[in-house]
């Protein structure tokens, strides 16, 4: 009963302060259960139900966000991109969340080398300004894409160049905070007189650094004996900021709290040169521990010359392979093979960098020139291949999450440093408690400073591996305190280390750091129970022993890579949340316009499992929290591709749909959209009438409005002689099965609405020597289905299409299918969906693109070459990407003499049928304007413009402005007949 009374009293208390914060700030305020759902918690193991969200506009908000924070007495934490790893990023408070509107770069000073931002800026955006100017922001952790310098501040970020540019504090100059309560600060860094003069104005700053200095002197003694000195300490309060005998760097000292003291509201911040001219040298050792026996060696060779120095093992290898994670760029490995076989190997990535090619050349090859001749050596000068090896790199996180054999790795000691000195033995000494406690992991990250991540096999489910980790994390402390290491070399205290403090620091720092915090903080509700009087570090555990797993079972897809459970599939999101990067990829569309986190991957993740636990929102199939956060999922299947755990939402969403509406009726739009193949079967017999309807200004308006279709877009028009109407497909017998060597598949847009598409690929191939079978009966493989959720339906019409190619399938004659939508539900859904039907595996083998299939039988060889290097810029479908079908395309451009480049300009946003409903039209507008179209002109600019799928050619053919260049097909390319295909 009394736990009954605390929640209606909490319930009651978050009523009343979500009224009084609608009422104080301009930004939105989301107390519903989606959105608590989705920021319970971060890219850590830890998960804390917040009292809700809000999305400040400007410092205003802000200030009057704290203000009414603590006039109900509710603590407050700061968010940017929420992938904190030691659970600071999540809490049972008032979340506000920068990364939303507070994201302006509001002064960028060459001169000065300083910039002035928001919190919310994300980090590459910065980058990219500077870089105008040959300057960067020197720290640059993995997330680079798409984590904030609001969150790089609160958690002391370094990432790969902190070598030569310092870790995020190293290029703080001035912070404009907010206290709880309201109050407003600008600190930066003072001496004696500029303190003195801020006290004689009576500057609202004088009171805490007043303080600040006595906590300085009260403990100079303690921070000379206990603070590590190496370059990676992030654990704990910078302290070495506020001593006696040195200007007094209140701002620095901010740097790090975790948003435990204040929240920032604005920085300025250091720029440093960027240099100009980069090489890279990837080095082979035998195993991981003689690599970080060379970085002493290797710092001392290159000295200052060295930008970064990176390293990793065999084992993180081992798992990019089992999760599909960047393959291709393994073949940079010096003696890979070797490693493979002998079971261990290691590697270091040495970058060198000035603003000159000679000098860059000649800093390089001296240290090459150094290296001890047993050392393998790759060096790589071209910037395309530097970003190869990189990748390799930036890899371990995702990688490293998921178990080679299934089920999660975890963060709990992933974040530890040492002096570099001291890493081979540190290294050697947590690999034998590894196999002490039966764990296991890869080693990846900064060598050159001493601080490797890795993942384990923590059993967090059961008391007894509680019990073992908690053994196991203190042990692991203390090794670290012994080599002079910080037990966080960049991702922060948060609650999986604030704990461990004392034994790096001993208690009298400890009460130091409590001090510091009760000067802005004194009632204690910033982010509480973090770094300071922490929470324990095996409390309030996401997969701990609590943890439910749903009988909420699915029942169309097989998720055989998760042991049958979409709750396990939606689980593989760990956080890393790369689908919030908008600068390259698919990922997310809707989140890029919405900015709203239930609208990326990682937040339609979260709320799944939330549905299983049933706490935050219902567990239940009739789950409007979820329906509503994947209403904007376009089933894209950027995720799939994109996102480093191959999070599938397209499938997720399909089935939760599916569960959803069984039994009740859709909404009309879900029918007149998912049920176009049959529609149009009949269309196509009288097309004339058809395009008559759906053009006429009357009917065709009364018609799409009753159907929950766009009234903003023209429709498609359907072809005046389907592809199997057409008289040399039905009019002449075409090959026996016998005889033919590939089947030309009419699917359903191709048959519809493009026949000319398909003849002139009938044309490619027939050019190239094959004999091309079309088949004339109908089927269709239900692409629109899915995203509606109507599997049953789907399921039918997937055994109907092996019926029809049953006969090529017996042959193994190869599919080809001229849309890339329907490529992908032949290799995807119809193996998946008919997992019982021999046939449907055999269909998704023999399917493939028409560029695939020309090049995997080398009939390409006989098509005319390009006459000259033409120029040729390919947009690939989403799906066709997710299929990794789309590289083709360009690999027989190549190999018939083009200069051809594949574009990067994301999802076009019309998706098939989400476009086409009148209540997502204008976010596919947005998704298409905002980003899509753009890059296919910047980047395509003196090119001609391919685009095969016929989502995408719609899509451009609504927003292109007019006088825009007309795209061109591939098979009109190659015939040398460019321009949109001609229907009949």
């Amino acid at each position: 009963m009394a736990e009954r009374g605390n929640a209606a009293e909490r319930g009651g208390t978050a009523a009343s302060v979500e009224a009084a914060l609608r009422a104080a700030v301009r930004g939105e305020v989301d107390f519903g259960s989606g959105a608590r759902a989705v920021y319970a918690t971060d890219s850590s193991n830890y998960r804390q139900v917040p009292i809700g969200v809000v999305f400040p506009r400007d410092e205003a908000d802000v200030v009057s966000a704290l203000r009414t924070c603590a006039e109900h007495d509710v603590p407050v934490i700061g968010r940017g991109g929420g992938t904190s790893l030691a659970g600071q990023g999540c809490n049972e408070a008032v979340v506000v969340d920068f990364s939303r509107h507070m994201t302006a770069i509001l002064d960028l000073d060459p001169q000065a080398r300083t910039a002035r931002v928001q919190p919310g800026v994300v980090l590459d955006d910065l980058r990219r300004a500077a870089e105008e100017h040959g300057l960067t922001f020197g720290p640059d952790p993995a997330t680079h894409a798409w984590c904030t310098l609001g969150g790089m501040i609160g958690n002391n970020s370094c990432g790969t160049h902190a070598l030569f540019a310092g870790k995020t504090v190293d290029n703080v100059e001035r912070l404009r905070v907010v206290a709880y309560g309201g109050a407003q600060y600008e600190f930066g860094s003072y001496d004696e007189e500029q303190y003195a003069s801020l006290v004689r104005a009576g500057a609202p700053e004088a009171g805490p650094l007043g303080s600040l200095r006595e906590l300085g002197r009260r403990y100079a003694g303690l921070v000379a004996d206990r603070f590590p000195d190496l370059p990676r300490r992030v654990s704990g309060f910078n302290l070495d900021q506020i001593l006696p005998g040195r200007p007094l760097h209140a701002a620095r000292l901010l740097v790090g709290t975790e948003s435990t003291c204040v929240l920032v509201t604005e920085a300025s911040v250091r720029l440093i040169p960027s240099p100009a001219h980069r090489r890279l040298v990837v080095l082979g050792y035998p195993s991981v521990f003689e690599a970080a026996d060379a970085v002493p060696a290797v710092l001392g060779t290159a000295g200052e010359r060295l930008i970064g120095l990176e390293g990793f093992d065999l084992a993180l290898v081992r798992q990019m392979r089992a999760h599909r994670l960047n393959t291709e760029q393994l073949r940079l490995l010096p003696d890979l093979d070797a490693a493979l076989e002998r079971g261990s190997g290691g590697w270091l990535l040495a970058e060198f960098g000035a603003h000159s090619a000679a000098e860059a050349d000649a800093r390089t090859t001296r240290f090459v020139s150094g290296l001890p001749a047993c050392v393998s050596v790759l060096r790589l000068d071209d910037p395309a291949r530097q970003r190869e090896a990189w990748a390799i790199r930036e890899s371990g996180l995702g990688a490293t999450a998921l178990r080679e054999s299934g089920g999660h790795n975890m963060e709990g000691w992933e974040d530890a440093a040492v002096p570099p000195d001291k890493l081979g033995t540190y290294l050697r000494a947590i690999t034998t408690l590894w196999r002490e406690y039966g764990y296991e992991g890869a080693w990846y990250g900064h060598f050159g400073q001493g601080c490797v991540h890795t993942r384990n096999n923590f059993d967090l489910h059961t008391p007894a591996g509680l019990s073992a980790y908690r053994r196991y994390v203190e042990r692991a402390a203390d090794l670290v305190v012994s080599l002079g290491g910080s037990l966080s070399g960049e991702h922060g205290d948060g609650q999986s280390r604030g704990e461990l403090l004392e034994r790096m620091y001993g208690p009298e720092l400890v009460d130091a750091f409590r001090q510091v915090k009760a000067v802005f903080d004194p009632r204690g509700r910033m982010n509480p129970g973090k770094v300071v009087d922490p929470y324990p570090l095996d409390a309030n555990l996401r997969f701990g022993p609590d943890y439910r797993s749903s009988a909420l079972l699915p029942g169309f897809f097989p998720f055989a890579d998760d042991e049958g459970s979409l709750q396990q599939a939606a689980e593989r999101c760990v956080g890393v949340g790369r689908c919030r990067r908008d600068d390259a990829g698919v990922m997310c569309p809707s989140y890029r316009v919405t900015r709203d986190e239930r609208h990326s991957t990682r937040g339609r993740a979260k709320l799944l499992v939330e549905l299983f636990q049933g706490e935050v929102t219902p567990q239940s199939w009739r789950n409007e929290d979820v329906r509503e956060a994947l209403d904007l999922c376009l089933a894209c299947k950027g995720c799939a591709v994109d996102c480093p755990t191959h999070v599938d939402m397209a499938t997720y969403k399909a089935e939760f749909l599916a569960q959803y509406y069984r039994g009740h009726a859709r909404p009309r739009e879900m029918y007149a959209l998912g049920l176009i193949p049959w529609l149009a079967r009949v269309a196509t017999r009288m097309p004339r009438l058809a395009n008559a309807a759906l053009s006429a200004p009357g009917i065709s308006v009364l018609l799409r409005r009753a159907a929950g279709v766009t009234t903003r877009r023209p429709a498609p028009r359907f072809a005046e002689t389907a592809l199997r109407r057409h008289s040399c497909i039905r009019g002449a017998a075409g090959p026996s099965p016998d005889a033919a060597t590939v089947v030309l598949w009419p699917d359903t847009f191709t048959d519809a609405y493009r026949p000319g598409l398909a003849l002139a690929w009938k044309a490619v191939l027939e050019a190239a020597g094959e004999t091309v079978a079309v088949p004339t009966s109908w089927a269709c493989c239900g692409r629109p289905l899915y995203d509606t959720g109507m599997l049953d339906l789907a399921r039918r019409a997937l055994r109907r299409l092996l019926d029809v190619l049953e006969v090529y399938i017996a042959r193994g004659t190869p599919v080809v299918v001229p849309e890339p939508s329907c490529l992908a539900t032949f290799r995807d859904e119809l193996p998946k969906l008919l997992g019982d039907d021999p046939r449907a595996d055999r269909l998704a083998r023999l399917a493939r693109s028409p560029a695939e299939h020309l090049l995997a039988t080398g009939a390409h060889t006989r098509l005319a070459r390009a006459a000259g290097a033409r120029r040729v810029a390919v947009h690939p479908h989403c799906h066709a990407r997710a299929v990794h079908a789309a590289e083709a395309d360009r690999r027989l451009l190549d190999a018939l003499g083009y200069d051809a480049i594949m574009l990067d300009a994301g999802c076009c946003g019309l998706a098939g049928s989400f476009g086409f409903s009148a209540k997502h039209e204008p976010v596919s507008r947005a998704i298409g304007r905002r980003q899509w179209l753009p890059k296919l002109q910047s980047d395509g600019d003196d090119r001609t413009l391919v685009i095969d799928g016929f989502s995408c050619a719609t899509q451009y053919a609504h927003l292109a402005p007019q006088g825009s260049p007309a795209p061109t097909t591939l098979p009109e390319l190659l015939l040398g007949e460019p321009g949109t295909p001609r229907a009949g």
